[in-house]
């Protein structure tokens, strides 16, 4: 991603109201930076102009499964839980295939692009889709098994800066599985700066990006990063401060 697309990630999540799809395809940019973002957001036009007679005849519920699940094919299975592809919205567009939250995703903006209400449901481990008020006559779908209609969780809507914490976090803990390399360093490194760029965060991702950057060789950067992590948690955990001030002093001597 470039500085630029940072900068209009960072812009984006604290506007009212967040544009969810830009913000996704916007991370997609950290692993493929010369992205056509004009291209992904029309699959989502033309997967709703293809929903939109589907949904006249069918009803908003059965129209979105009949033109997302049955002719588009989105779904998932086990596997993509360890493809980080299953994390980019822009990979889902172009497979059909990814993790529960980002087929959520397409669920919710091709319904939008359809004038209809749709928000996900944040289970533990798991998205399902409103279709419909939440508050009022709706039902619960599962998108990644199709569509197929799920029994009404009683947990809260996904607010939109809560979901792509969750997906940024999906994609840091994929990669923390995967074996130790320059290149997982590097994505988690970029899913961690992403989630610091959100209005609200766990304080624990300025030792996570301070402890990668090390790792991928930027000691004095580092290094920074852990002592003003420090300097944060202190008030509250002086041992946990002293912890990470130990590690920068590691990171510095490296320097010499």
């Amino acid at each position: 991603m470039t500085a630029a697309s940072r900068a209009r990630f960072a812009e984006l999540v604290r506007s009212d109201p967040v544009d969810v799809g830009l913000a996704c395809l916007l991370v997609g940019c950290e692993s493929e930076p010369d992205l056509d973002l004009d291209a992904s957001l029309a699959v989502l036009d033309t997967l709703a102009a293809t929903a939109r007679p589907l949904v006249s005849r069918l009803g908003p519920a059965e129209g979105l499964r009949v033109a997302l699940g049955e002719r588009a094919g989105f779904a998932g299975s086990a596997a993509d839980y360890d493809d980080v592809r299953s994390s980019l919205l822009h990979e889902v567009l172009r497979r059909g295939r990814g993790l529960p939250i980002l087929l959520s995703v397409v669920w919710c903006e091709v319904a939008a692009r359809l004038d209809l209400v749709a928000v996900p449901l944040g289970l533990p481990g798991h998205v399902l889709v409103c279709v419909g008020d939440p508050l009022d006559e709706h039902v619960v779908v599962d998108p990644f098994h199709g569509g197929r209609l799920a029994e009404a969780p009683s947990e809260p809507v996904l607010q939109p800066v809560d979901l792509l914490l969750r997906l940024l976090t999906n994609v840091r803990a994929l990669t923390a599985r995967h074996a130790r390399s320059l290149e997982t360093a590097r994505t988690q490194l970029w899913a961690t700066e992403l989630s610091l760029l959100l209005p609200h965060h766990p304080v624990g991702l300025r030792r996570e990006r301070g402890e990668l950057l090390v790792r991928l060789g930027d000691h004095a950067g580092g290094a920074r990063e852990l002592e003003e992590y420090a300097s944060l948690v202190d008030p509250i955990d002086d041992t946990e401060a002293e912890v990470a001030r130990r590690h920068a002093r590691s990171a510095r001597a490296r320097l010499n």
